[in-house]
């Protein structure tokens, strides 16, 4: 199923993820509309607070060419090193109509937990580092946004915040080379 992406400015986007205490099939339908979501958005990452789900849960895949060849359904994600700094142009599903260069670090090691109960740890650079650090920032109630000037933040809130006063909410891009992370 195919859920509704939460947009900035809506509150729930602030709120930081509660880790999962219980791997069980309750989550496997989530994490399945999640995908679907993230593919039909277009994306190629999606974090659970994103679809209103307040647990620690992210899927990515980051090969537009092979969808599903290397998703990753990340259970409970956190990163465990840093190395190195990289600036990339990053989108988002939930703050539309807006791109910026955002500084992340260009390496790292992320451990998580599959849903089958496996603990797995990633090494992971360049897009793939930039969409998991991406996504594990949704886990903590924050936007990519949140990392650019404030001047910058602030001309793109009042932009949105006008057009939704106006009963025109952005609308997100179809095309695949703008979709968000």
């Amino acid at each position: 199923m195919i859920r509704e992406i939460l947009t900035f400015p809506d509150p729930r986007l602030k709120k930081a993820a509660s880790e999962v205490k219980n791997l069980d099939g309750g989550l496997a339908t989530l994490v399945e509309d999640m995908v679907q979501t993230m593919y039909a958005a277009p994306g190629i990452g999606l974090a659970a607070t994103q679809v209103g789900s307040q647990d620690r849960i992210v899927v990515i895949d980051v090969n537009r060419e092979e969808k599903g060849k290397d998703l990753l359904k990340l259970v409970n994600p956190r990163i465990t090193a840093r190395e190195g700094s990289i600036v990339w142009e990053e989108g988002c599903l939930s703050v539309v109509d807006y791109t910026a260069e955002v500084k992340r670090a260009a390496k790292i090691e992320v451990k998580a937990w599959t849903l089958d109960q496996k603990e797995i740890t990633l090494q992971a650079e360049d897009l793939l580092a930039v969409c998991l650090q991406h996504e594990l920032d949704h886990l903590s109630g924050k936007l990519f946004i949140d990392r650019i000037s404030r001047l910058k933040r602030e001309l793109y809130s009042r932009r949105v915040k006008k057009l939704i006063r106006e009963g025109r909410p952005l609308e997100r891009s179809k095309n695949p080379e703008s979709a968000g992370i």
